[in-house]
């Protein structure tokens, strides 16, 4: 056995993670740029939350995700 500590994630997991981060703040910057009243436009109600459910999925894969080893 090395001395070297394994790490929980690989180098792909934290990729995808920065991923998934990006993604759920571009998703709530679309959200808040939403021109109607009360952010209640297509941008609000569809687009943000879109993207802000892809980067929950992001996440979520990056977690479950095993590099080959």
């Amino acid at each position: 056995m090395s001395n070297k500590a394994k790490m929980a994630f690989g180098r792909k997991n934290y990729q995808l993670m920065i991923a998934g981060i990006v993604l759920l703040i571009v998703g709530f910057a679309i959200m808040s740029l939403d021109k109607a009243d009360y952010g209640f436009g297509f941008m609000g109600l569809t687009l943000g939350p879109i993207v802000v459910m892809l980067g929950f999925a992001t996440q979520f894969f990056a977690i479950l995700y095993k590099p080959k080893q």
